[in-house]
């Protein structure tokens, strides 16, 4: 049986072996998207009503976002950029719903998951960003040092990918979006489906006011949708450290 570091390299160079088998972002990839802002900060995909909350209508490429709450809008975003064709991969989340992700539109083939990342997720994490449009990496409590969190932020930057932390502590994220399940229909006392699910989302960047606003996910043809039942508002209040 081989040591704890032997085994940590080993998986590091799967990986690897895993990313050079994906084709280089390019035509293939997840449409660049421009933002509000102008084209010069292009993004990824969204779910269309998060749109809305969003400082520049979209998660900027290059940037790590912090996220809190409902892991719905997780699989969201996950599934709005495999489903427009990009590569994403979700590390450290063992109860991700990979039948939720296509049931939002997910093309599966195109989703890395990694349930157990070992005692270092975020080397997993930063291996990934080199050749994949989203990552997105659960912490499991972790507390992950600036010194860190300033070069993975560097890696994501120079290599055009996003990166989304949840479940720990991330230093100067270039957004905080956190969200709390506000409603849902379709149950009845020990009986029935769940159908809706309301969330009520705040967004917060560095230099804008937060915005909030509420947003259901409902049954549509034979999968599910997004939909915004209420609109951004924006609030003057405390921006990031």
């Amino acid at each position: 049986m081989g040591s704890p570091e032997q085994a940590r390299l080993e998986r590091l160079a799967e990986l690897r072996r895993r990313m050079a088998a994906i084709p280089a972002r390019g035509a293939d990839a997840a449409p660049r998207v421009p933002t509000a802002a102008g084209p010069r900060r292009e993004s990824l995909p969204v779910p269309s009503a998060l749109v809305g909350l969003l400082p520049e209508g979209g998660v900027p490429r290059g940037s790590v976002i912090a996220y809190a709450g409902a892991s719905s809008l997780l699989v969201g975003l996950l599934a709005a950029v495999t489903g427009a064709g990009g590569y994403a991969a979700a590390v450290g989340l063992p109860r991700l719903g990979l039948l939720a992700a296509a049931e939002m539109g997910a093309r599966l083939e195109r989703l890395a998951v990694v349930p157990d990342p070992g005692s270092d997720p975020v080397e997993i994490a930063a291996v990934l960003l080199d050749g994949l449009d989203l990552v997105v990496l659960g912490l499991n409590g972790l507390t992950v040092p600036p010194s860190r969190t300033r070069v993975l932020a560097a890696r994501a930057r120079s290599r055009g990918a996003t990166l989304v932390v949840t479940g720990g502590t991330w230093s100067g994220p270039t957004l905080r979006i956190a969200t709390r399940v506000d409603g849902y229909e379709g149950l009845g006392r020990g009986c029935g489906r769940l159908r809706t699910v309301r969330l009520e989302v705040s967004v917060r960047a560095r230099s804008t006011p937060e915005r909030r606003g509420t947003l259901t996910l409902q049954p549509h043809d034979e999968g599910v949708e997004w939909i915004a039942t209420h609109p951004a508002k924006p609030r003057e209040i405390s921006q990031l450290a």
